[in-house]
This record gives structure tokens, sequence and C-alpha cells, in this order.
């Protein structure tokens, strides 16, 4: 399987900023395949902020196979998995997604402590733009994108180092409270950023949910983007999932989409074949 490993940003003009949503997502070719492979299940480690609990309130272990090309195909969603008319598109289309309202220099004079608080909004904007949100896989990792109307899903599921992962999911946890509201800068055009918390299923090892809204004009006009996203940890693996556009709220389908993201996840690491995607969403 060929993988590519040096991707060129492509911002997308105003025309199809005004027209379409704004999403950025980028991810590997992916090998076709189905073979999961049979792996064992222990306890694994509690999240350092938040876990997974079984309905008596007791840690729930997680599979802790090695996840393979073939294996991270299978474990990604369909449009039966998330809520509303989603519709799949092809890889090389999804690879190819970028959000030119998140692109800008952020100004530092918006913090109190603007070396490291401006530094981790930079590096949020910079990693939704370069579909890198909990750095760069380690290992197998493959993904899946969709369209409803002017919204876009990017969903995709990684291999990573356990310790680098679950950092990176630290780091989210404090970006409601470092990047709560700042200005971009690009261009001469300033862009207001705001970051909320948003909530999760209580599903994986840890996870962790943004929302990030971009208020800024395009092509004259003022237009706000808006972005769900997603990180849940399965032992050394994790799924990650961005959605929004300019018609805003997406929670309901990103909520979906970790719900039963994260168990078939864990069916391919068990060795188990995932369910059969549901159909209550039809």
């Amino acid at each position: 399987m060929t993988r590519r490993t040096v991707r060129l940003a492509h911002v997308l003009s105003s025309t199809a900023l005004a027209a379409g949503a704004l999403l950025a997502t980028a991810a590997c070719a992916q090998e076709d395949g189905r073979d999961a492979g049979a792996a064992g299940i222990s306890a694994s480690p509690a999240a350092a902020r938040q876990q997974t609990e079984s309905p008596t309130g007791s840690p729930t272990g997680s599979p802790t196979g090695t996840l393979t090309e073939s294996g991270a195909e299978t474990a990604l969603i369909t449009a039966a998995d998330i809520e509303d008319d989603w519709t799949q598109v092809k890889d090389t289309e999804a690879e190819n997604w970028h959000d030119g309202l998140l692109i800008g220099k952020v100004d530092v004079s918006d913090f109190l402590s603007a070396k490291t608080d401006a530094a981790d909004c930079q590096r949020l904007m910079d990693s939704l733009f370069d579909d890198d949100l909990l750095g760069k896989p380690s290992g197998a990792n493959a993904l899946r994108g969709f369209t409803e109307d002017d919204s876009r899903l990017l969903y995709q599921v990684a291999a990573y180092d356990r310790t680098d992962v679950q950092d990176s999911l630290n780091w989210m946890a404090e970006l409601p409270q470092e990047c709560d509201q700042f200005t971009m800068t690009e261009n001469g055009e300033k862009r207001t950023v705001q970051v909320t918390e948003s909530s999760l299923p209580s599903v994986g090892d840890a996870r962790e949910g943004l929302r990030v809204t971009v208020r800024g004009p395009v092509d004259g006009t003022d237009a706000t983007l808006t972005l769900d996203v997603a990180a849940v940890r399965v032992g050394d693996n994790a799924i990650t999932v961005t959605a929004g556009g300019l018609d805003g709220d997406e929670d309901d389908s990103v909520r979906s989409a970790v719900q039963l993201g994260t168990q078939r996840l864990q069916d391919v690491l068990a060795g188990r074949s995932p369910a059969a995607s549901p159909s209550q969403f039809d």
C-alpha cells in the first residue's frame, strides 16, 4: 500500500467557503481489507481526566490488540452510524478538505499568559487545518468523510503512542479555559474565535470534546464557521471526529459517531466483527 506522508495545504476559495461547509480534514490513502486480527482483552489504565465506568460504577477494560491497516478500515463508521442524511464521499476528496477560515496568526495581546496560551491556541487552529489534532499517528490509520448539505464530517481511526495521545487529550481539556476567546489575523482581516467544551458519551478510556466557532469575513460578507470536535482514546488507539460548516451545530451527529465508532474500534481490537450498522437513524 502506498501512504501519503507529505500533504500540501489547500486553502478553500472564498466562493467555496461561502457555498459549502468548510472543514479541515486530512489522512492517508487507505487499504482494502476486513481482517481485524485476533486480540486479547485486558484492563487498561484509567484516563487522567475521564474514566470509563460500567453501570455499577467500576472501571471497564479496553481491548489491547494491535491495530492493523485493515482493522482500521473495518473500524470506520458508515453513514448509517450517524444521525441525519450524511453521504459518504471518496477518500481522495476527504483527504483534501481544508478550511480557509482556520488560517491566521493568533493575536498574542489577547492573552495574559501570552507565550503559553497563545501558542496553544495557535496549535489548535493549525492542527484543525492540518488534520492532526492528536498528533501524527505512530501506526495504522484510516479515514472516511461524509457530507450533508453544506456540512462535512471527517472520521479518523489511528494508532498512536499512548503517552502522546493522552498528552494531546490533556492539552485539549485545557483549551476552553486557555483559548476561551481570541482573535486571528490573516491578510489584514480579523477573525474572532471561541472555544468551548462539549460533552461526549462516556466511552473509551479517555475522551475530550470541543466546539470551535470562527467568525470573520468571507468574500466581503460576515460568516460563521462552527466545528464540533471529538477525540476518544481506546488503549493506544484513538478515533477523531470533526464536523460542521457554515450551517453550524453537528453535535448530535458527532455524539452518534463517537458512541458507535468507539464500539466498532473495541470490537476490532478484540478480534470481533463489528455489529451491522444500526437502522434507528433511517
